[in-house]
């Protein structure tokens, strides 16, 4: 007979506890004998060394000498089966037939430590870029297991419930001064800054390890113990079978002595029999009060459906106005696609009482919504007519069902239903901050643009399933669950609806649009885009949490959010925003956005409170579309029929917004006050989880975005510098595409030192709220100034430069009758030398006067710096040697500067002038299809620095010569020449090759 099976028994919170003193002594270990061994060698950074940086960083701890990156990495190692060990367990505890987040978390803490091993393993010194991209993983992956693991932890486990929630916090939030930090370091190179840096990086650590530690409080209330069977042992034959049967291996299973409230145990029918392994297929349903402890899957699959759902509203609405004003901007008059607006009227559709009820309906909503996947999917359609009717069909069918949602449903849901709207909202702003602020879902663009349209329609996809199968939905409205005690009124309601929509469209549309409302040039003193951006998000998510945190407090509370004194503080906020620039004009922007957000809720209930639906939306819809035209107007002015009263009146247009959303406010005896909306804690809590993720995803994605390359220029050794001026439409090309990445491709193939872009203020509804330098700065490394911004009513100039900015002054040139010009003087410091560098777009053909008073204070400007060398790139609008009062004789004689070769005379609008420099290369490229203009370029090479240049007669400025005279860092790519094809498009045409000049003798370089 054989002996019974043998049994090892050991507490499963014992996996725990050496899953938490394994890390641990991993990490403190390393850093232990790295400040024993290599202390100096281990602070040291790339900036700075001790005694400036004491403390190391993390990286430098575990990863860079021996013997503790080994140690590290030996303890890492034996960790790797308790922490994979402690995830399949805590999916054991949670595990519930009514939830799939338990699953949910067990996939993500295995991604979550799969990454951890990659960036253990694979160093900074190994592979930079491969860490990094780790690491990051790593910390994204965080924010679904924290907030997953929290929020399945069950309510009686008080004390791991406390540790999750307060290590997930302190483990988000340093992350805040730790991206400062990073930014310090790597980009001011300030000494120092790596080492406080450093101690949020191990404040990380440590946060992090906390929060695993918790799963052993659970394991310890479930009383939860492993049991190892090993094979007995048997005389004779038996044990001759077991010896070489390779099927007989050692069991092990998981057991619960005595039953708890919370753990699920299958039943035995006789107690004397052994226990049976765990089926892991059919676990025991639990108690009741388990099921009202854990946080529903499918409520928060539900809800994240909904919020995607939210998502792609919002992008299909923004598309509408880039897609249509292509057509207007090749026109430069208005073509009749702005009619396509109207579109957004389709709620009058709901006129019939049975089409609300159907739209609202489960089967009605789901159409709706599977109608408007046309209006993404309408980036595979080649022709851009075709777009735009796409695009207008989708965005009536979401309007239909953005009104049905809204008016269609019980009055409870209103305040969920603007908290929705919200979130959505800032989630399209998100997705533009991570991709360059372009939508990737965007019509727009495409797979070779930046987009990620078929994982958009895929993911919404998805989002409308879970929508129609899910198994409760939100009844369609009836006369018994509409409250009728009140009816509001349907104009004051449209009126502040459409202000609404229209304000958060115009000014949080994208993260850098206050940024560029504030912009001033350089020296900074302001906030930039790629580092402050993350701000305006952190603002939107105080915004709409504030009406959160008054319904915890009181059900009443929100009525706070109605009080005239909070809308004096938008007002006053809007005023500053206005007003002011820099950080204080910034700073009204960012109060005028929390304002902004808070209200969302109160103006969605207002016009909810109507019981007009088809008058309400058409109210704030028509009030949208005029907003969409004045807005623009303001700019525009010169191209369309009575344009000329809203020149330059962006403050009439912002008073005009602001006035409207005043009709959602209890003034005395004026309006009679709505009933607030409620807020249920499901809804509280799954608001207050988005905004936190959407904030530091915002946050990450700036510290990842983040250039830390400093821009240098491509010969520095020979002292040249290319230049280049290109007036790019808006960033759409003749294909009604996004264009900034094959702009920059172009940039830095020619490798252009100082370039000059023109038609660059996007931070306006119709171009999308776009910023074309984001994508150029990040990859191909520059300094940027965006010139004037969208409240000073030009349509733009962007200086990039691979030399320090020392200081910068934007021009708004004389324009009595057409367009407003912009103009940007800066003043670089080109190898020690200081050059002023002039880009400017000058008015059109059609007003002679504007281009003649314009050309005349570009002259001054030039003409003042003399000696100082000169740089302008521009767009003039005239003929070469034209006499006055033509701009091309004023600027240059005037200006004291030389034409880039003024036998060129195949010229209009693009001019290279320049002062103090040898010119050594001319050449015009083709546009391809990006714009409708090329890009000109011109090569010169800077005096030694206290030298000016020796020679500057007409004789010397014109030595001709081939590109084999001189040396090959003059030669432009060869891959451009006409007879080799040219590439993606492009080529030297005109005189089909770079034009090249000897620099005269007795130059000092």
């Amino acid at each position: 007979m054989a002996s019974p099976p043998k049994q090892f028994v050991f507490k499963a919170s014992a996996i725990a506890r050496i899953h938490t003193c394994l890390a641990f002594a991993a990490f403190l270990g390393a850093l232990f004998l790295g400040c024993a061994l290599h202390y100096k060698k281990i602070v040291k950074n790339g900036v700075a060394g001790y005694p400036d940086e004491w403390f190391p960083s993390v990286s430098a701890t575990i990863g860079d000498w021996f013997p503790e990156r080994n140690v590290f990495q030996i303890l890492i190692a034996l960790n790797s089966g308790p922490r994979f060990a402690v995830v399949l367990l805590q999916y054991y505890l949670h595990r519930t037939e009514e939830s799939r987040l338990p699953a949910v978390a067990m996939v993500v803490g295995l991604l979550r430590t799969l990454a951890c091993g990659g960036w253990v393993y694979i160093t900074s010194n190994d592979d930079h870029d491969a860490h990094d991209i780790l690491m990051i993983s790593y910390i994204v992956c965080n924010i679904p297991w924290m907030s997953i693991c929290t929020a399945c932890t069950p309510p009686q486990s008080v004390q791991a419930r406390r540790r999750r929630r307060n290590t997930a916090s302190a483990f988000f939030i340093s992350m805040i001064p730790m991206i400062y930090f990073f930014i310090q370091h790597k980009v001011h190179r300030i000494p120092g800054a790596y080492t406080r840096y450093s101690f949020f990086e191990w404040g990380l650590i440590f946060f992090d390890i906390m929060y695993d530690s918790a799963v052993e409080l659970d394991l310890k209330a479930a009383n939860l113990e492993v049991v190892v069977l090993t094979p007995s042992r048997s005389d004779g034959v038996d044990d001759m079978k077991h010896v070489l049967n390779p099927n007989v291996t050692a069991v092990t299973r998981v057991r619960t002595p005595s039953p708890v409230p919370f753990i699920p145990v299958s039943p035995e029918k006789n107690p004397s029999e052994p226990a049976r392994p765990l089926d892991m297929k059919k676990p025991a349903k639990p108690p009741s009060r388990v099921r009202a402890s854990l946080v529903q899957s499918s409520v928060i699959i539900d809800f994240l459906s909904d919020l995607y759902l939210s998502f792609v509203y919002w992008s299909i609405l923004t598309s509408l106005t880039p897609t249509l004003f292509y057509f207007s901007v090749w026109e430069l008059s208005l073509t009749g696609s702005e009619l396509s607006l109207l579109s957004t009227l389709s709620p009058l559709l709901l006129v019939i009482p049975s089409s609300l009820r159907w739209s609202a309906s489960l089967v009605g909503r789901t159409i709706l919504h599977s109608l408007s996947l046309i209006g993404l999917g309408a980036y595979a359609l080649g022709d851009p007519l075709h777009r735009l009717f796409a695009v207008m069909f989708a965005t009536a069918v979401s309007n239909v069902g953005a009104a049905a949602d809204w008016f269609g449903r019980d009055n409870s849901q209103v305040g969920h239903q603007g908290l929705l709207l919200g979130l959505g909202f800032m989630l399209s702003s998100l997705a533009k901050h991570a991709n360059h602020s372009v939508n990737p879902v965007w019509p727009i663009v495409h797979e070779q643009s930046g987009g990620y349209n078929k994982t958009g329609i895929f993911l919404a996809c998805l989002a409308i399933y879970n929508f129609y199968t899910r198994r409760t939905t939100s009844s369609p409205v009836t006369s018994s669950t509409r409250h009728t005690s009140y009816t509001g009124d349907w104009l004051l309601s449209g009126l502040a609806l459409g202000s609404l929509i229209f304000t958060l469209h115009y000014l949080l549309g994208d993260s850098a649009t206050l940024i560029a409302w504030s912009w001033t040039g350089y020296p900074i003193q302001g906030p930039v885009p790629n580092l402050h951006g993350s701000l305006t998000h952190v603002a939107q998510a105080l915004g709409l949490g504030i009406p959160v945190v008054l319904s915890l407090l009181s059900d009443r509370g929100p009525e706070i959010l109605t009080h005239p004194v909070w809308f004096a503080y938008g007002s006053v906020s809007a005023y500053v925003m206005y007003k002011f620039k820099d950080w204080l004009g910034f700073a009204g922007g960012l109060n005028f956005a929390i304002f902004l957000m808070s209200i969302i809720p109160t103006v969605l209930q207002h016009a909810v409170y109507t019981q007009k639906v088809v008058k309400t939306c058409a109210t704030a819809w028509l009030l949208v579309c005029a907003f969409y035209f004045s807005s623009v107007f303001t700019v525009a002015y010169a191209f369309v029929p009575g344009g000329e009263y809203f020149r330059e009146r962006t403050d009439l247009v912002l008073f005009a917004q602001v006035v409207g959303l005043a009709f959602v406010f209890r003034w005395p005896h004026v309006l009679p006050p709505v009933p607030t909306f409620t807020l249920s804690g499901r809804t509280r809590s799954s608001v207050g989880s988005s905004l936190a993720v959407i904030t530091i995803t915002s946050l990450l994605v700036t510290m990842y975005r983040w250039p830390f390359v400093v821009p240098k220029p491509h010969r520095a050794g020979a002292r040249i510098v290319r230049a280049g001026i290109w007036t790019v439409h808006f960033g759409i090309d003749n294909e009604g595409r996004d264009s900034q990445r094959r702009m920059g491709d172009l940039i830095k193939d020619m490798e252009l030192d100082v370039v000059g872009l023109l038609e660059t203020d996007l931070h306006r509804t119709v171009f999308g709220n776009r910023d074309l330098t984001l994508l150029i700065t990040e990859e191909l490394g520059y300094f940027v100034d965006i010139g004037p911004g969208p409240n000073s009513h030009t349509w733009g100039a962007v200086l990039l430069s691979k030399f320090p900015i020392i200081n910068s002054t934007h021009h708004l040139l004389p324009s009595p009758h057409g367009e407003l010009a912009p103009a940007i003087e800066a003043v670089l410091d080109v190898y020690g030398t200081e050059v002023t560098v002039l880009i400017a777009h000058n008015g059109q053909e059609e007003t002679p006067l504007d281009r003649e008073l314009q050309s005349k204070e570009l002259a001054q400007i030039m003409a003042k710096s003399f000696p100082r060398p000169v740089i302008f790139l521009g767009y003039v609008v005239t003929k070469p040697l034209a006499p006055r009062p033509a701009p091309y004789e004023i600027m240059v004689i005037d200006g004291k500067v030389n034409d880039i070769d003024r036998h060129d005379w195949d010229r209009w609008c693009e001019y290279i002038f320049y002062r103090g420099l040898y010119r050594t290369a001319y050449a015009r490229v083709s546009r391809s299809t990006i714009t409708d203009t090329e890009l000109q370029i011109g090569q010169f090479v800077v005096p030694k620095h206290g030298f000016f240049v020796t020679n500057d007669t007409d004789e010397a400025q014109y030595l001709r010569a081939w590109k084999e005279e001189l040396p090959e860092d003059h030669w432009l790519p060869m891959a451009y020449y006409p007879e080799q094809g040219g590439k993606r498009g492009h080529f030297y045409h005109v005189f089909n090759t770079p034009l090249y000049y000897k620099i005269p003798e007795g130059a000092v370089l």
